[in-house]
């Protein structure tokens, strides 16, 4: 496959997503309140979304987040989803043109530092889970964009994120 050549147009496959990062403040704190309780909001708001396939329960999430043998050592602040959608677009008009902006505008009140992305083709049907993710996660961290793991900017039909100058949004 080759740079921006996703499988969007052949049968048989799915975009993966995962994002992670470290809250400010626990997850009871007032500074946090906002984001904790508009998690059901904007989860319902993916889940009716043209193009939504699946996604990490919560409860399976907070277990994996909260297991001191994850990438994320147990740690209490972390933050996480992981989403399968079918496409680039479908995934990109949900996260910039729905609720999810908003959110996504007030990162800087609720984490730490900037969120980790990454995205990655799984056949139909095929289920991640936070391993696989942040393995995902490690190889294009080391490795860079790639078929493998990639951000927004590797795919060219991710139109949203240029429509949007997401770049620039993503490093305020």
């Amino acid at each position: 496959m080759t740079k921006g050549k996703a499988p969007r147009g052949i049968p048989g496959f799915h975009l993966a997503s995962f994002n992670f990062g470290l809250l400010r403040h626990d997850w009871d704190a007032p500074e946090i309140a906002d984001f904790a309780n508009g998690l059901d909001l904007v989860n319902g708001v993916a889940e009716r979304a043209a193009g939504f396939v699946w996604r990490l329960e919560d409860d399976a999430m907070e277990a994996a987040q909260a297991d001191p043998a994850s990438p994320f050592l147990g740690n209490p602040r972390m933050a996480s989803t992981l989403s399968v959608w079918v496409d680039a677009d479908s995934l990109g008009a949900f996260v910039w043109n729905t609720v999810h902006r908003q959110f996504y505008a007030r990162k800087g009140e609720w984490y730490d530092a900037p969120g980790a992305l990454v995205l990655w083709w799984v056949p139909e049907g095929h289920r991640p889970d936070m391993a696989e993710g942040y393995a995902r996660w490690q190889h294009r961290n080391e490795f860079g964009d790639s078929d493998q793991a990639f951000g927004w900017s590797y795919l060219e039909e991710a139109a949203t994120w240029t429509a949007h100058a997401c770049d620039r949004i993503a490093a305020e």
